[in-house]
């Protein structure tokens, strides 16, 4: 399938809102199937790993806290993954990549 943005779709019974970037406008609709299917279909990856669900988790996790998505030396901290593998995982980096999939919306800092 090929996602274009902005757009509404449909994922696992769930109605998934896209902005222009492929950032969820309704960040509650947000499961482990639209991360899969927003990894697939907006990152071209053909499936998560355990390092890419350790990640999004993560970012997940912060965002549900706070509301924001932390910054970058924290993500390393936190999961132990570096900087230079974060990219490895998620192409488009730690802020259009892995926050997408992870739900969150669009960051504003230094992700």
């Amino acid at each position: 399938m090929v996602v274009k943005v902005p757009g509404e779709y449909e994922v696992s019974g769930r109605k998934v809102q896209l902005d222009e970037d492929g950032f969820l406008q309704n960040p509650e609709s947000w499961n482990d199937d639209v991360a899969l299917w927003m990894a697939r279909n907006l990152l071209g990856l053909s499936d998560l790993g355990e390092e890419h669900w350790k990640l999004v988790r993560y970012l997940r996790q912060y965002w549900e806290t706070y509301g924001v998505c932390p910054p970058i030396k924290m993500v390393t901290k936190h999961t132990g993954i570096s900087l230079e593998h974060l990219y490895e995982l998620f192409v488009d980096g730690p802020a259009h990549g892995a926050c997408k999939v992870a739900g969150a919306p669009k960051p504003t800092g230094c992700v």
